[in-house]
This record gives structure tokens, sequence and C-alpha cells, in this order.
């Protein structure tokens, strides 16, 4: 353990040095993947590649591997050569650099045995998993890596290096664009805006020749673009027409080593044109200087860049190399790209309603916070990270590395030939990008929930960065979070636009480390081993490889493509701190939580409802999409917790729990809100005609309106298998109970009661589990009395069953509904300490004589 090198500290590091070339490798465990970059920094490459890894280890969140970086420095380039010479000369030390990695890496041979390198003394275990990606500079070289692992031999062959010849090419596919644009979208439909059906202003970085911000330019036919730049040039189109201008940038992405001097300048609008940067002035139009908001009729290109990026458009798009924007607290040297140290500009300067990051590092993170606190014109930007904004060219390659172990699997068993197989992977093509994309949504969806929680959860989310610091998995300054006391200080200012806790960027890092916590629980648990998730495996590769079931389940990562899929899954929807809350709460392991977790979502049908959420965008509000997602998954974390204590107690499997309860469940959810009691049938009804108004269909209101009450059937289900009541009946006797006793209105209250602390908040909910346990425990107090099982076939005898055991307890019975009388009468709202009063009334009814 080197103490002194500087943060995030890598699990692996390799140093490669030959007589032509220097490079590092880190790795943050062993399973992991990133780029190797072309490196022009010789004395500081390793400090290029240690910023690039973190945010690489942030966005492989959403992968199998962890993140891993490499850069290496060629020595001897020829000095003035021609093109050809300085890329042959980068490409041999390219291969080199590789060769040094692979000279110390084990291998797998033929009968799936580990083999060490010849030669060396080995002092640390198996680690045979190396793959690497195209970076800066090695964008075409994925063919030159993979035969250099074929040469060695290695295990993995062209799963090697991703998007060679023989693979998913990202440009072609355009994923990494439609991934950042996935995000996009959301935020400007966040802002009630359609920007597929509606023209919206464009300020870029970038040009049409470039893989992500030609295709990104591409994805909306109502793109109004008004500047951009690359090295270059500088693009000025003051008011473009978006049909004319998309065709012209379609025709320019299509023509090779194009670049913005191509735009056919007639079809500009006035006042606009293209610029060499490397004018001492540029003269600006009236158009374009009303447009930036500029005085002089002539500026230097560096000044005309800084008021691009300040421009007064909606989305500032970043598909292009460099650093733009810092916070005013950082020098420019904090945001590591001298060259654009000239024009870079402040997160509070933008004006731009939206930053999208297509490309890596345009903006600093402690830039990223200022722009969404004091952005667009001081309302607060919304922004995500680059890690989550660019996240698709890293899930579509890991998506080809593990098909090509799968097909790997086939090839040495002779199911499936080479040939074969290289005819297989391109019909797949649109499968992974689906699959790839809808990470895309369902991640920037999560964010959009946790920032809508942001301020009640200021202090749950203090809660988990402490609890990961403690385990030394998270280093809040190396991720620019706040420490405790400036959270607190946020906690304190209120919710005034929404920034009283984290903002979006800082979720971004939140949502990312929790997933990666998650996923290490899951891989050392059971779970991954429950038959239930040979679907969930199954799930991850696109359906033309569903019938390998066997060879799948050879998969080296088997394991760890179930947790990542299950880790997603329920980060995304239940957010980061659910799982270390929930095992808190229901005193569980990881295998229960996880079972508990996949049981609830069958017994609930959470996906196909989700999914109906889902395909209201553009149709309802975005906040009443918000509304019923939270609504989900509410209804999911409860279940799960009354699932997990089970799972824990008798080691059930995901098909048991389902067994167990999925038939009652579905039974009461067919009943609807006729088995509740009248409280609960004016709260469900009033919350179905609040989505209904806010856009969802009638049907999918009712579904989810209901589902909360639903979550008590496992109890139900116990209850009437220890007494052989009818689960319906027991729901029926259950809910006139609640009604009864006041427990559904004081249950209410608690559900809503705003303030206090974590902790305070962590004892409300500690109430109502006392209170439900209180209510179960009448009604299975009524049951016994009662002995006929008719006694709750419908509303009145159950009614009557209740009321006949109160009139032998008359005096507990009326003592306890006395107190919650006096508080409610008393007015003034509920508090904790009513709260805490009535429950304390009610408590021990059941076995009242």
């Amino acid at each position: 353990e080197l103490e002194d090198l500087p943060a995030p500290k890598p699990y692996r590091e390799i140093y490669v040095s030959a007589p032509h070339v220097e490079g590092v490798h880190l790795r943050f465990g062993p399973v992991a993947r990133g780029g190797l970059r072309w490196s022009d920094r010789r004395d500081d490459f390793r400090t290029e590649v240690l910023g690039l890894v973190k945010a690489q280890q942030v966005k492989n969140a959403v992968i199998v591997p962890v993140g891993s970086k490499g850069g290496f420095f060629p020595k001897n380039l020829p000095r003035g050569g021609d093109r050809d010479a300085i890329q042959a000369e980068a490409i041999r030390a390219y291969k080199t650099f590789l060769s040094g990695l692979l000279d110390i890496t084990d291998n797998i041979d033929a009968d799936n045995r580990i083999v060490p390198p010849a030669g060396v003394i080995i002092h640390d275990g198996e680690d045979p998993y190396l793959v690497v990606a195209a970076d800066k500079g090695t964008a075409t070289f994925s063919d030159i890596a993979n035969g250099v692992a074929e040469d060695y031999g290695f295990w993995l062959g062209d799963a090697f290096a991703s998007g060679g010849s023989v693979g998913y090419d990202h440009k072609v596919m355009g994923i990494t664009a439609r991934g950042a644009w996935e995000a996009v979208k959301r935020h400007f439909r966040e802002l009630g805006k359609d920007i597929q059906t509606e023209p919206f202003t464009v300020v870029g970085v970038g040009d049409m020749s470039g893989d992500v911000f030609g295709n990104g330019m591409l994805l909306s036919k109502q793109t109004r673009l008004l500047a951009a730049f690359d090295h270059r040039h500088i693009f000025l189109d003051p008011d473009p027409d978006p049909a004319t201008s998309w065709a012209e940038r379609d025709r320019m992405f299509k023509l090779p080593r194009s670049s913005w001097d191509d735009y056919d300048k007639s079809l500009i609008s006035k006042g606009g044109g293209v610029f060499p940067r490397t004018l001492k002035q540029i003269p600006l139009s009236p158009e374009v200087r009303a447009m930036l908001d500029l005085k002089a009729e002539t500026v230097a290109p560096s000044e005309l860049l800084t008021a691009i990026l300040k421009a007064r458009a909606e989305l500032l798009y970043f598909g292009g190399i460099g650093g733009y924007v810092k916070a005013k607290t950082e020098s420019h040297a904090d945001a590591g790209d001298k060259a654009n140290d000239a024009i870079r500009v402040n997160g509070a300067d933008l004006r731009v309603k939206v930053v999208g990051e297509g490309a890596n590092l345009g903006v600093t993170q402690a830039g990223r916070i200022e722009f969404a606190q004091m952005g667009a014109g001081g309302a607060g930007g919304h922004i995500n990270t680059d890690a989550i904004d660019n996240s698709a060219g890293v899930d579509s390659s890991d998506h080809e590395v593990n098909i090509k172990i799968l097909t790997g699997i086939l090839e040495r068993g002779g199911v499936l030939t080479r040939e074969a197989r290289n005819q297989l992977l391109p019909t797949m093509t649109d499968d992974v990008a689906s699959h790839v994309l809808a990470d895309n949504y369902d991640q920037t969806l999560a964010l959009s929930l946790m920032e809508s929680d942001a301020v009640s959860e200021v202090e749950s989310h203090a809660q988990f960065m402490a609890a990961l610091e403690a385990k030394g998995r998270l280093d809040r300054k190396v991720e620019g979070l706040p420490e405790a006391a400036a959270l607190a200080d946020r906690a304190k200012a209120g919710p005034q636009g929404g920034r009283g806790g984290l903002t979006r960027p800082e979720l971004a890092v939140l949502l990312a480390y929790g997933k990666i916590d998650l996923f290490d629980d899951i891989v050392a648990s059971q779970a991954p081993d429950d038959p239930w998730f040979e679907a969930t495996l199954k799930g991850y590769f696109p359906p033309a490889l569903g019938q390998y079931g066997d060879a799948m389940q050879q998969h080296r990562l088997r394991r760890e493509i179930i947790a990542t899929v299950l880790d997603n899954q329920m980060i995304n929807i239940c957010g980061p701190t659910f799982p270390s809350r929930l095992r808190s709460a229901a005193g569980c392991d990881t295998t229960a939580l996880v079972v508990a977790f996949a049981a609830a979502r069958e017994i609930l049908g959470i996906d196909a409802l989700w999914d109906q959420v889902s395909a209201l965008d553009g149709k309802a509000s975005a906040g009443g999409q918000l509304a019923l997602y939270k609504a989900l998954a509410y209804a999911l974390r409860s279940l799960t917790f009354w699932l997990a204590r089970r799972a824990f107690k008798d080691k059930s499997t995901v098909k048991q729990l389902v067994e167990a309860y999925g038939p009652s469940v579905k039974a009461l959810s067919a009943l609807g809100t006729s088995i509740l009691s009248p409280f609960e049938q004016k709260a469900a009804a009033k919350r179905a005609k609040a989505y209904v108004a806010d856009g969802a269909p009638e049907a999918l209101a009712q579904a989810v309106a209901v589902l909360q009450p639903v979550t008590t059937a496992a109890d139900l289900v116990d209850l009437g298998n220890a007494s052989s009541w009818s689960v319906e009946n027991v729901a029926r006797l259950y809910h006139q109970v609640g009604s009864a006793f006041g427990f559904d209105r004081l249950r209410s209250a608690a559900g809503s009661f705003v303030g206090g602390d974590a902790f305070e908040r962590l004892a409300v909910r500690r109430l109502i589990e006392d209170m439900l346990s209180e209510q179960t425990a009448i009604t299975q107090a009524v049951l016994k009395f009662a002995a006929n099982a008719q006694a709750g076939e419908d509303e009145t005898s159950a009614k009557a069953a209740v009321t006949s055991w109160a009139a032998l307890r008359t005096e507990a019975v009326r003592a306890a509904k006395r107190t919650v009388e006096d508080i409610e009468q008393a007015g003034g709202g509920w508090t904790f300490a009513k709260l805490t009063i009535a429950n304390a009334a009610l408590r021990g009814l059941a076995s009242a004589s």
C-alpha cells in the first residue's frame, strides 16, 4: 500500500517502459475495462490517466466491469514527419505497450484452466480478465489490439478490444450520441418541451465528422444549431431553418473528414458564416452580435468562443474534446486543459437551460454543481455528468465483450464456427442498442426520482456517504461531494429553487457509488445462484443467443452479469440508500434482500406497470409520471421489506415467495378498492383522480392507486394460512379493524409527516410498522374470536365480527378511541408526539380481555 499515491488508488497498476514508449494502466478491480489513450503529456501522463479513470469508474457502474484506464506516450515520434509516419510509430508504441500488459497477465486454456505467464514470479491470485477499449488517438486501433492478443493466444481473442472490424462500431451505431440524447430529451421533457417535435436552439462543441457531435446533431430534425466550434473553425448561423440545416449537417456527416468549412454557405442564415480559428479578429454581423449579446463589431476568436459558451440558447451540447466549463472557486489549472484556458467559462455564467455531455470532461464536477445551482440566469440549470450522459459507448462495448465470451464457448464446443459467429454479430446490433439505450433511459430516470426527493433525503444521503467513507469506498474530495457540515448548511437553507439537497451532478455520483457498493455485495452473496435469475442472465443477451442457455451457465462472468442487472434494477427504482436501509430495518442479509426484491417485483407486476408509465412520455406531464413512478417504487419497497424478513428467516427462494404470496396478491388486486376501509377507499380514489388529471389512463391510475394497500398481503396470507380463512375474507376483516380503531387515519397522518431529522423520520417509519403490526395482531384476535371463516365474506359481516370482539373489551377499546379522538379534536395537525401517544393508546388492544 503506497500511502502517498494521489487518490483514487487503483486495485492494480502496470507501468510499461521501453526505449520508444512509456505507459501506465490502472484498474479498480479484477474485472475492469476502459480505454487506452495515446497521450501527448510526456511528463504527467499518469495524472491524465488518473483523472480519466475516476470518471470511468463512475461510468462503469452501469456495466459489469469496474473502471480501468491506460495511457501511453510514444517517445520517438518523427519530428516533422508526415501523418502516416507518425501513425506508424504510434502503432509500434501501442503494440509494445499492449505486449507489456499481456506479458504479466494470466491466460485461460482450452480446458478452462488458468495459465500464468511464463517466467513470472506470482504474488497475486488468478487474474485473467484484461480488456481494453478505444480512446483519444486509438479510435481505429481495435483490430491492432486484437491482433496482439491473438498473437499471444489470449483467451478473449477479439473480445480483448471491442469495436474492431468484427464488432459493434460506435459511430455507425451512433450509440454514444443516442445515449446522451436520452439524457437531453429527459431534461427537456421535465421542462415541458418535446425536442423531437418542437424546435429548440443549440450551441455546441464539435464538428459533423465526429461521432458524438455528428450523430448527436442529427437525432432531432427540430434542432436549430446557432453556433458550434472545433479546433479548426467557428460556425455561426443566427436563424437556422431546422429542415434545411439538418439536411446539410447530414450531408457533412456522410462526407469523409469533413469540417465546418465544408458547410454550404448559401444555406447559412443572414449574418452567419464559417471562420477559421487562426484569424486574429473575426467580423461580427448585427445578427451575430444580437444572438451573442456582443457590442463589438470584431472580436478575437477566443472572445467569440467564450460568447458562444455563454449564449442564450436552450442546449449546450458537448461532442468534442476539451474542458470548457469550471466553477468560480476553481482555477483554470483545476480544469486540467491548458489549451482552453483562454475561452473557459464558469458554470454560473452559462445561460442555457440544459447541458448535454456527449464528450468527456467538458465540464468540471464543481462547474456542473455551480451550473445546477446558479446557471440558466440564476434559475439553476439541468445537467447530469459525462459519466451518465455518455455511458452508452462503454455499455455497448461491454455487451460486445460478453457476447464474444459466450460465442467463444460455443466455438470451442464446436457449436458455432468463427464464420457463423461473424455473420451472427451484426444481426444483433439493434438488440444491443436497445439494451444500452434502455440503460440510459432508466439511469436518467433514477436521477430524476432522486432529485425530486433531494431535500427530504439530505440526511439519508449524508449518512450513506459517511457509511461509504467508513468502508473506504468513497473519497468526497476526489468526487466533489460536500462534507457533512456543508451539506447540513444546505439543508438549513431549505428547498428554495430545489437547492436544499444534493444537486443532480452530485446525485449522479451517489447513484454510481450505490451501484458499485451493492454490486460487490450481490456478487459475494448467494443471490446470483438462485435459479430464478437464469432468466435474468438470458435476458441480458440478444434473443438470437437465447437458445444457448447451457453455454450461458458456463460464462466466466455469469454471476457478475446477473449481479449487474439486479444491481441496476434495484438502485434505479429504489435509490442508492435503499439496500443498506432495508437490510438494517428488516435485519436481513443481501441474499434475502435481492430475493425479496425480485419476488416483490414479480408479485406486484411492477415491470408491466413501470413500462406503462414510461409509455406516457410526451402524453402525461413529467411531474405526473414521477408521481406514478414514486408510487410504484414505494409499494415495491414496502413489499420487499415484508418479504425480506421471511426470506431471511426461511432461506426462501424467489420462486417460493412468488408461489406463496403471488396468487393472493393477484386475488386482492382484482377486488380493487372494494375490500378497503371507507377512509382508504377515499384516499385511493383521490390518488387515482390526481393521476388521471396528470395524464394517466384510468386503468393505470386505478391499478397504481390501490397498489400500496395490497403490500400488506404478506401478513394477510400468513394469517389466512394459520386460520384456514381465505385471504379475501382476512383482508376485509383487516381493513375493518383499521377503520374501527383508526389505524388507517393514523398511518396516513404518519405517512405525510414532514420535518424532523433522519432519526425522527426513522422513528415515524417504525411507528407505522408498529401500527401495522398492531392492526395485524387485532385482526388475528378477531379471527380466533369469530371462528366462522364466513365472517369476512362481505363488509357487513366483517364489521359485525370486529364490533362483537370490541364489545367484550369495552373499557380498553373506549379508552383507546377516546385518546385518538381527543388528539384529532385538539387540532393543530399531527406531530410525532401526538402520533406516539395515539399509537401507545392502541398498543396492546389485541391482548386486552
